[in-house]
């Protein structure tokens, strides 16, 4: 900055146009778009979450549990199909795959989750099967009743 006196005589003040200003990236404005790119995120990963099972009309129990770790699911629905995991079978085809999945893990839970309009013929039939595979650690999937 520079005071000096001009042609008529009055008192000026230069002011030095070489200031260097730097490039500064706001923060808030980032960290905005970061968060709304998470929340699009895990709402885009919760939606393509993958069943493993095919749609019924579960029964109720008061003391229903979840405890989902390593398993197999077996599906019956009110038509009295069975499904291994998404995959039609019959109850002779059940008994193979059910062996040879016990061949690979003897400590396999298997779920057994039938239709509440199916017959109970039906899913002691599937039952039986599993029992006979040699798999023990066997639920009947229900649904949670609370309190109403």
């Amino acid at each position: 900055m520079m005071i000096g006196k001009t042609e008529r005589g009055c008192m000026c003040m230069k002011i030095n146009q070489n200031i260097k200003k730097h490039a500064r990236i706001e923060m808030i404005p980032l960290i905005d778009v970061v968060f709304l790119l998470l929340v699009f995120f895990i709402y885009a990963m919760l939606s393509m979450v993958i069943h493993k099972g095919i749609p019924v009309d579960l029964p109720y129990a008061e003391s229903a549990l979840n405890d989902k770790k390593e398993y197999i699911s077996l599906v019956v629905t009110k038509e009295g199909k069975i499904y291994l995991d998404k995959r039609q079978v019959s109850l002779s085809e059940l008994k193979g795959l059910l062996i040879k999945e016990r061949n690979n893990n003897p400590y396999l839970k298997v779920f057994i989750t039938g239709d509440k309009k199916a017959y109970y013929e039906r899913i002691v039939e599937v039952l039986d099967v599993v029992r006979i595979s040699g798999l023990t650690k066997v639920s009947l999937e229900t649904e949670f009743k609370g309190e109403t």
